[in-house]
């Protein structure tokens, strides 16, 4: 092979081989391009996927997808979504990429739905999460993994799964933010000794343990405190086991359905004091005379205890306790006493608890509400020596019995009462004995039927609030006692109020009829008022700033008339904000039309709108002064002339056309100035009435009828005469009435389509001497001839020839 060759060969080598790298090069290209498209592809499938499963998780940090049948957690979420809903959804299984990518998420809602396998490491990058509510699903199991890495975590809930423990260890033990649990189901029944290590604050723990069954001895006392437990349980052995654990740790325990148990064993057996439980509720539990008794001594032994509730509960018995024994076992320690609806179900054969007066000489708040109590013993009264608050409301007191519910002797230290929603009819009685409590200063007497006030009525000496609302009063009198400080009379259709009250601090009068604010001055230290709900239609500046205490005025919720006095106020005064409550929300428009159900502070009135009185004054000036314009313009432009012009015409035009033979009386009417009435008297007239044969002419001086409106007589003169002689000169062109002579002859030349006008120049007239309102004498001259009386007498022999020829045609 020659080097030429060889050098062809090598070049055809080399051409293929970058042919071949080019190739290469642009298919890996193609390849990159490929995969990157799949990504952006398989980006926008989830994108568009989780639009297309819950829009608002593609629109907003707060994603709601609850109640939509999804069977999964949708797809594309991202790190931008702070809370998600998914409460009553179909989803059953948790998979372990599902939330990957929602790291900043601090509330997730998965309740109600039908979850019951939860990969492990499925929350595994949710470290800012606070809240994770499992709640209603089908978890059989709780996994610790499942929390391991929830560091942030403060609210769990757990109830209403099918798991019935909580594991051979803790679920929770990584949980050091941990504030409420609530965890527990119908068939959760065992509660182990380590469940509940690694937290050691709860605010709240709530546990459905309705079948629990086995409690081992020391499982809560891992939790070093807890400020509110709730637990229902119906084993009443499990229910001692749990209060000896929880004596250094809780702070209020809520009992619900439990029967309490018929035992002498000691609650704090083995316990050493001080204790931590302050208040113990029961809620629907089930009592017996004989529970009850040995309830009261055991509970004795809990020496912090301050508290008791019932709520809601039965009691079984007559009221038969063991006096004796609950006398023997101490003092109580409890202070408050609350009894809300309770159903003693021999309730007409229950006793007066005689034999307790030992047990309540310490108390100091007793609420026993709902219950069907119609009175309280007298002895028994005399020795709550020193309850302070004593709340009797929704019972069966009336005023008889009140009598003896508050006898003298009775409630010695008492300072609030409340008897609200009793059978209370009497004003009078009730304030009667009521002042027996020497040291009351607090009374509720609202939603009695009392319908009458009386003018005078014995009050308590201390008594600085009452609260009258809703008792059908028609007016207030000086029954209310002078010394009050807070009063509330709403919702008795009140149409005005105006007591002296010169100590009230704060005036209720929500939902009456009052259309004004009350009076400052009998109420001259008021600091709160409310007057909401009522028929006022505004207030004033003065009205507002009579107040000079006022901090917080209440008058929502009225039909407000916004005129414009009332929104000039409301916009400049600067209190407004600051003392009006619920503003701007609650104060809405009612009058004018255009602005009903607008906020009040948002609507501006038209200056006319609102100086309606100024703009009709303005409008009236204008009015008059246009009026003034229109006459000095008339005048200056002679309007009154040509509107007199005008009627004199149309009165012609109502007229026939021509006169009747017999009517026509004059040769001529003669038209001249007054200047010139020596020439049209002495020559004019002498030579014309005395020609042969002669014309008679009607000058105005001695024709006109007396006392006959002249324009009358110009028109029936110039009607009653074959023609109109005109005598012009510059005095003629001067005078209105010969204008209006002359006009009114028009009217007649061109109405009759006759030659009836006939003109005498007495002396040459300029045309710009002639005014501009003579326009018909300029078009008379330029279209009829007429006669110039001559200076030289040889020729007014000819010119009185002419004049003669022309009456005579």
């Amino acid at each position: 092979m020659t080097s030429t060759q060889v050098l062809k060969h090598s070049m055809q080598y080399t051409s293929k081989m970058s042919i071949q790298a080019k190739h290469k090069s642009k298919t890996t290209h193609t390849w990159q391009m490929l995969a990157i498209y799949m990504v952006l592809a398989a980006s926008l499938s989830e994108q568009q996927a989780l639009k297309q499963a819950c829009a608002s998780c593609y629109a907003s940090q707060h994603c709601n997808c609850s109640s939509m049948g999804l069977d999964f957690i949708p797809p594309g979420l991202t790190a931008k979504i702070t809370v998600l809903n998914l409460a009553h959804n179909r989803i059953k299984h948790i998979q372990s990429q599902d939330l990957q990518q929602a790291v900043n998420l601090r509330a997730l809602l998965l309740q109600s739905n039908k979850i019951s396998s939860i990969d492990e490491d499925s929350f595994q990058s949710l470290a800012k999460l606070e809240l994770l509510d499992l709640s209603n699903n089908s978890l059989a199991h709780l996994s610790p993994l499942w929390f391991g890495h929830l560091f942030s975590l403060q609210h769990l809930h757990l109830q209403g799964n099918s798991y019935r423990d909580l594991g051979q260890s803790s679920p929770f033990s990584g949980l050091r933010n941990l504030s409420s649990l609530h965890l527990g189901n119908p068939w959760f029944s065992v509660i182990r000794q380590g469940n509940f290590e690694g937290i050691e604050l709860l605010h709240k723990l709530w546990i459905d343990g309705s079948n629990l069954n086995q409690y081992e001895q020391g499982s809560l006392k891992s939790i070093k405190e807890i400020n509110h437990m709730i637990i229902n349980i119906r084993d009443s052995n499990i229910f001692s086991e749990i209060v000896r654990d929880l004596l250094h740790s809780v702070s209020w325990l809520e009992i619900t359905e439990i029967k309490l148990p018929v035992e002498k064993k000691s609650l704090v057996q083995n316990s050493t004091r001080p204790f931590r439980i302050q208040k113990l509720t029961f809620k629907e539990a089930f009592f017996t005379d004989e529970t009850i008794s040995q309830a009261i001594v055991l509970l004795k032994e809990i020496t912090s205890l301050k508290e008791l509730e019932a709520i809601n509960c039965v009691l079984e018995g007559k009221g038969i306790w063991n006096t004796e024994e609950i006398s023997r076992s101490g003092q109580s320690f409890v202070e408050t006493v609350t009894i809300i609806k309770i159903i003693i179900q021999n309730f007409h054969l229950f006793f007066d608890l005689e034999g307790m007066e030992s047990q309540i000489n310490k108390l100091k708040r007793l609420t026993i509400a709902s219950s069907n109590v119609f009175m309280v013993p007298c002895n028994l009264a005399r020795h709550f020596s020193s309850l302070l608050y004593l709340d009797f409301h929704d019972n069966l007191l009336v005023n008889k019995r009140l009598d003896e519910t508050i006898c003298k002797g009775s409630w010695p230290s008492l300072q609030t009462l409340n008897l609200s929603q009793n059978s209370l009819k009497s004003l009078e009685q009730t304030a009667k004995y009521t002042s027996r409590l020497p040291k009351l200063n607090n009374l509720d007497i609202s939603q009695n039927n009392f319908g009458e006030i009386p003018d005078v009525c014995e009050w308590p000496e201390n008594l600085k609030y009452l609260n009258l609302s809703s008792t059908q009063i028609p007016k207030v009198t000086t029954c209310i006692p002078p010394m009050l400080e807070v009063l509330d009379v709403s919702a008795n259709n009140l149409k005005e109020f105006g007591l002296q009250l010169p100590f009230l601090k704060e005036l209720y009068l929500t939902r009456n009829q009052l259309k004004t604010l009350p009076g400052a001055a009998p109420i001259p230290n008021l600091v709160v008022l409310s007057v909401r709900r009522n028929k006022l239609n505004s207030f004033s500046k003065e009205a507002f700033e009579s107040f000079r205490r006022m901090e917080l005025l209440d008058a929502s919720d009225n039909n407000f008339i916004c005129s414009c006095e009332f929104l000039s106020f409301i916009h400049h005064e600067a209190r407004i904000a600051q003392v009006l409550m619920g503003w701007p929300d609650k104060y809405v428009c009612d009058s004018p039309l255009a602005v009903r159900g607008a906020l009040v502070d948002t609507v501006h009135l038209s200056m006319v709108e609102c100086h309606r009185s100024l703009v009709v004054s303005l409008i009236c000036v204008l009015v008059f002064l246009v009026i003034l314009l229109l006459v000095a313009v008339g005048y200056k432009c002679h309007i009154v002339w040509y509107l007199r012009m005008t009627w004199a015409w149309l009165q012609a035009k109502r007229k026939p056309k021509r006169a009747p033979p017999k009517d026509v009386c004059y040769d001529a009417f003669v038209s001249y100035s007054e200047n010139d009435s020596d020439w049209v008297e002495n020559t004019m007239v002498r030579e014309l009435e005395q020609a042969c044969p002669p014309f008679r002419l009607c000058l105005h001086k001695r024709d006109f009828v007396p006392g006959k409106w002249i324009v009358d007589n110009i028109i029936d003169s110039i009607e009653k005469s074959h023609k109109t002689l005109f005598v012009l000169s510059k005095h003629f062109v001067q005078s209105e009435w010969c204008k209006y002579e002359l006009d009114f002859s028009h009217f007649r030349l061109f109405d009759e389509n006759n030659d009836a006008a006939i003109l005498i120049l007495l002396e040459p007239i300029q045309s710009n001497v002639i005014p501009k309102r003579f326009c018909k004498l300029r078009k008379i001259m330029n279209t009829k001839t007429y006669l110039e009386w001559p200076a030289a007498e040889e020729q007014q022999e000819m010119f009185w020839e002419n004049l003669k020829g022309a009456l005579k045609s």
